[in-house]
C-alpha cells in the first residue's frame, strides 16, 4: 500500500516544478499549476494544464513497487480549454489509495513534460474523513506572502480527508484583489496581484486567471494533489447575487451586465479548471458509506424578491425532484446534500431575499415551499440519514431542524455551515423559524464587527468522520483548534 510518508517523500519535488508565469513555449511542455483529482467514485477525474497545446498522459499505480498503468490518452489540450485537459480513470480498485502522474506529450513525441505526481483514496468500506468549507479569496483577501498565503488550505490538509467538498464561492469574480486592502483598525493587507484579478471579471480570461491565481498558492497546491475535491458553485464565481437574466446596475461592469452571459463564461472557467465529471447538479457515488448530492442554487432559480408570497424557486421543478429520486434510491448507509445555499438563514440582499428563507415565520412562502415540499416528499419516501452542508455566511454554524417546531411534516436532520476558508467574516445571520431550526452552535465575528481579514481569527471548515454507526462532525478554526463536535448516529 502507498504510504502518506512515501508518497510525500517522492511527490514534493514535482509539486516544486509547478511554478507560476506566463505561458510560453520552451524546449519541453511544462505543468503550470500541478494536478488535482474529483468527483472520485468507481473512477477518477484527473486534471492538469500544460504551457502549450500537448497530449495529456496519466499513469496510475497502488504500490510504490507497483507498475505504472496508462490511463486513456486524454485529448490534445489547446487555447480553446485555457490549455487544461481532462482524464478519467475506470476500473479503479475500491479501499486503495491511488498514486498518479501526469506528463503532457507534444504530437510526434517532439517532446515531453516532467512527471506531476498526485494521489487519492479510492471508497474505503469502513471509514474515511470528508472535509468541507468555501469562500476562497473573497473580499479582496488573497495571497499575502507575509501571512503565509492561503494558510486554511494547509490546515485541511493536515487533518488527512479522503475527500474534499467546496461549497461554493470557488473564487471572487467581483471582488478585485489589489496589491493592498487598508483595514479599519489601520492594519495594511498585501496582496500578490496581477492585472486580470485586480477588476471585476468580464472576459472569459478575467474568470478564468481567477482559477488560476488560486493554484498559484502552494498550499492549494498540495492539498488538491492529495485529496480530490467535489466542486460546485455559488454566486461569486459570477457576481454576488446574481440571478438567471439580471441586467446588472454595478457601475465597474463596463463590457458586460448581463448575468446569464457573465455567468455562461463563468461556468465554462470552471469547468476547465476543476476535475468535474458533469457538469452542473450530480451525485458522487463515495462507496458503501455515502453518497454525495451536489445541488446547484444558482442556474434554476427565480429573481430574488421579497420571497414571501406565492411559490418561487431555488433548485428548480426539474433538479427538487431528481433529488428526491437520488436520495430515495440512495443504496449508500449515508447521504450528504452539499448545497450552496444555507436552508433557514435570512440572506438579505437589499429589500429582496438572496436564500430560501424570508425572516416571516408560519406558513411556507415563496423559496420556502420549494424546500418544505421536498422536505415532506423525503419523508413520504422514507429517506433517513441525510445532512446538509454548506457555507455562503462566513461563519460556522450547527442547525438542527425541528419538525415539532413547524407546521410542516419531515423527519429530522442537521445542517453545518462551514468557512470561509480564507475571506471576509461577517455574521451571525437571522434563523427563519419556518421549518423548526434549532441553533446548536455558531462562531461569528464579535458583534460590531465585520468583514474581519483572515489573519483575525475566524476562517474555518468542517470535517466528517463516515463510519457504518455514525458521523461524528466537527467545526475547526484554520489554527487547528476544534470549535463543535457531535455525533450523529445511524438511523434504521
Amino acid at each position: 500500500m502507498l504510504t502518506r510518508r512515501a508518497f510525500i517523500g517522492g511527490s514534493l519535488a514535482t509539486l516544486a516544478a509547478c511554478r507560476k508565469g506566463p505561458v510560453i513555449a520552451t524546449n519541453r511542455p511544462r505543468i503550470t499549476h500541478g494536478v488535482q483529482s474529483g468527483d472520485v467514485s468507481r473512477r477518477a477525474v484527473i486534471w492538469a494544464r500544460c504551457s502549450e497545446p500537448a497530449r495529456m498522459l496519466v499513469e496510475w499505480r497502488t504500490s510504490s513497487r507497483a507498475a505504472w498503468q496508462r490511463g486513456s490518452p486524454g485529448n490534445v489540450v489547446t487555447p480553446d480549454s485555457d490549455l487544461a485537459g481532462r482524464v478519467a480513470l475506470l476500473g479503479l480498485p475500491s479501499g486503495q489509495t491511488i498514486e498518479y502522474r501526469v506528463a503532457f506529450e507534444r504530437e510526434a513525441a517532439r517532446g515531453i513534460s516532467e512527471w506531476v505526481s498526485g494521489r487519492f483514496a479510492m471508497p474505503h468500506p469502513t471509514k474515511f474523513r470528508v472535509v468541507w468549507t468555501g469562500d476562497t479569496c473573497g473580499q479582496g483577501f488573497g495571497r499575502n506572502p507575509d501571512w503565509g498565503g492561503l494558510r486554511g488550505y494547509a490546515a485541511m490538509r493536515a487533518k488527512e480527508p479522503a475527500l474534499f467538498i467546496h461549497s461554493g464561492d470557488m473564487m471572487y469574480a467581483d471582488n478585485p484583489i489589489l496589491p493592498e486592502v487598508k483595514l479599519p483598525d489601520g492594519r495594511v493587507w498585501r496582496n500578490v496581484s496581477n492585472e486580470r484579478v485586480a477588476r471585476v471579471a468580464e472576459e472569459l480570461a478575467d474568470f478564468r486567471a481567477r482559477f488560476a491565481y488560486n493554484l498559484e498558492d502552494e498550499h492549494v497546491r498540495k492539498f488538491a494533489a492529495e485529496v480530490p475535491v467535489i466542486a460546485s458553485w455559488d454566486d461569486h464565481e459570477t457576481r454576488n447575487n446574481w440571478w438567471p437574466g439580471q441586467q446588472l446596475e454595478d457601475p465597474r461592469y463596463q463590457r458586460e451586465r448581463d448575468a446569464s452571459k457573465l455567468a455562461a463564461l463563468a461556468r465554462r472557467a470552471l469547468d476547465e479548471w476543476n476535475p468535474l465529471s458533469a457538469p452542473s447538479y450530480r451525485v458522487i457515488r463515495y462507496g458503501p458509506l455515502l453518497d454525495v448530492m451536489v445541488l446547484d442554487a444558482r442556474t434554476f432559480r427565480t429573481a430574488n424578491d421579497r420571497n414571501d408570497g406565492d411559490p418561487r424557486a431555488m433548485l428548480g421543478e426539474t433538479q427538487a425532484r431528481w433529488l428526491v429520486e437520488a436520495l430515495a434510491t440512495s443504496e449508500a448507509r449515508w447521504k450528504i446534500v452539499a448545497c450552496d445555499q444555507p436552508l433557514a438563514l435570512v440572506i438579505p440582499d437589499d429589500d429582496r431575499h438572496e436564500g430560501f428563507a424570508n425572516a416571516v415565520p408560519g406558513e411556507p412562502r415563496g423559496r420556502e415551499i420549494e424546500l418544505a415540499n421536498l422536505l415532506i416528499a423525503l419523508r413520504e419516501r422514507r429517506v433517513r440519514n441525510t445532512v446538509w452542508l454548506t457555507a455562503d455566511v462566513h461563519y460556522a454554524a450547527a442547525h438542527r431542524f425541528d419538525p415539532t417546531r413547524s407546521s410542516v411534516r419531515f423527519d429530522p436532520f442537521w445542517e453545518f455551515v462551514a468557512g470561509p476558508i480564507h475571506a471576509g467574516t461577517f455574521g451571525p445571520n437571522e434563523l427563519d423559524p419556518t421549518l423548526g431550526p434549532v441553533l446548536e452552535f455558531q462562531w461569528a465575528p464579535p458583534a460590531g464587527t465585520g468583514n474581519l481579514a483572515p489573519w483575525d481569527g475566524l476562517q474555518s471548515f468542517g470535517t466528517i468522520d463516515v463510519t457504518r454507526d455514525a458521523l461524528s462532525v466537527a467545526l475547526w478554526g484554520i489554527e487547528g483548534r476544534e470549535r463543535y463536535r457531535v455525533e450523529l448516529p445511524w438511523t434504521p
